[in-house]
């Protein structure tokens, strides 16, 4: 539903939120001498990996956005969807921040399972009067799938962690 700035308000309004969300992920996720300690296993991509994915990813989702806010029956509908989009956007930078700049990738792995629902909801929500939006967030729930799966196992192969491990 365009209400906000015409048919420019929400790519607008998408663009910078993923941006800065991204942004946000990407200045806690600090590849140093911890992390490359970190026993991982063979499967893990490599580094260089992440960042294209996550580019295009936050692209899809930015897409998934304005398709799902300019399709919304009412204003309501599209206030939801903006409150799910930020939910989960708390969700992906807290993960970044768990994970690297605390260095505790368990407590990181506790936020897999909501950040991988707000996904889910979001897919749902959006697949009611938008089934593009719905499929457009799909890479983005296969790779949080994946990523939680990395976690796990990179967790059961360094576990236990510490509140002293701290950044450098």
């Amino acid at each position: 539903m365009s209400w906000f700035g015409g048919h420019w308000g929400p790519v607008l309004v998408a663009a910078v939120t993923a941006t800065v969300v991204a942004g946000a992920g990407g200045a806690a996720s600090t590849i140093g001498p911890w992390y490359r300690g970190l026993r991982k296993p063979s499967w893990q991509p490599p580094p260089w990996l992440f960042g294209p994915v996550w580019t295009l990813i936050f692209a899809l989702i930015a897409g998934a956005g304005v398709i799902g806010w300019e399709a919304a029956p009412s204003v309501t509908s599209a206030t939801f969807l903006l409150v799910l989009f930020g939910i989960n956007a708390v969700f992906n930078v807290a993960w970044s921040v768990l994970f690297f700049t605390m260095r505790r990738p368990d407590w990181a792995l506790i936020d897999i399972a909501p950040l991988w629902l707000t996904i889910l909801a979001l897919v749902v929500t959006t697949a009611q009067f938008a089934g593009t939006a719905a499929l457009l967030l799909m890479p983005y729930l296969l790779w949080v799938t994946f990523a939680g799966y990395l976690n796990l196992v990179i967790v059961r192969l360094n576990a236990p962690f510490t509140v002293t491990a701290q950044a450098e």
